[in-house]
């Protein structure tokens, strides 16, 4: 199996871009950031968001999987498809709390790599080439300047029909940026095998291309 681990910072595009490259190399598709949002929004459901001690005794009784509808992954929370409430900026702050909870990372890890194991795939989020596919065939680390990553995300909620600023979205693109990287468990880093990949200043084309330039190059 071919594995291709894709990390980098909050709004670099991995999502999107990682969702087209998969498509047009016929990859399985795994956004294992949408793992961590499921698990914040059953904290948030539960209050106890603020509470690592709550967080934890919740798993006991969470169920998160993957599924796919014509070819769309799809996340689950115990049964419920809860894709579409997971991409506001509330959860996005929750899905970094939760993800410096070594508990919950230990928890989604055999999902993640069982899907690897089996598939051809394409896994993006913050420590896939450190920790998740430490062995996967090529790692790239993908990332954009914070002021282009705040106006794309920003662009995208006001789409939604979110009420958010600019100004907001750059302060919780900052925030989340220093969270990750500072966190004690797999912090947000490059490995020494890490293809580094700006895409700044590319259309969300063009950055499908690089990587996929960059993944035949590894292959």
């Amino acid at each position: 199996m071919i594995n291709v681990a894709i990390d980098g910072p909050a709004g670099a595009g991995k999502s999107t871009i990682a969702k087209g490259v998969a498509k047009k190399l016929g990859f399985i598709y795994v956004d294992t950031g949408a793992l961590y949002r499921t698990i914040a929004l059953n904290a948030v459901r539960n209050n106890v968001i603020d509470s690592t001690e709550g967080i934890v005794n919740m798993l006991k009784d969470t169920d998160v999987s993957l599924g796919f509808k014509d070819g769309v992954q799809c996340v689950y929370l115990n049964g419920e498809d809860v894709s579409g409430l997971i991409r506001t900026p509330e959860i996005s702050m929750g899905a970094s709390k939760v993800s410096a909870i070594p508990e919950v990372r230990a928890f989604l890890l055999d999902l993640q790599r069982d899907i690897a194991r089996k598939n051809d795939v394409i896994m993006d989020g913050r420590d896939i080439g450190t920790v998740v596919l430490p062995d996967a065939q090529c790692k790239i680390f993908l990332f954009a300047s914070p002021e282009v990553r705040a106006k794309r995300r920003y662009k995208e909620l006001i789409e939604k029909g979110e009420d958010v600023t600019y100004e907001d979205v750059l302060d919780d693109v900052n925030k989340r940026d220093y969270q990750d990287s500072h966190r004690e468990i797999a912090p947000l880093k490059p490995t020494d095998e890490s293809v580094m990949a700006d895409t700044s200043k590319l259309t969300l084309d063009e950055s499908i291309e690089y990587v996929i330039n960059i993944i035949r190059e590894k292959m």
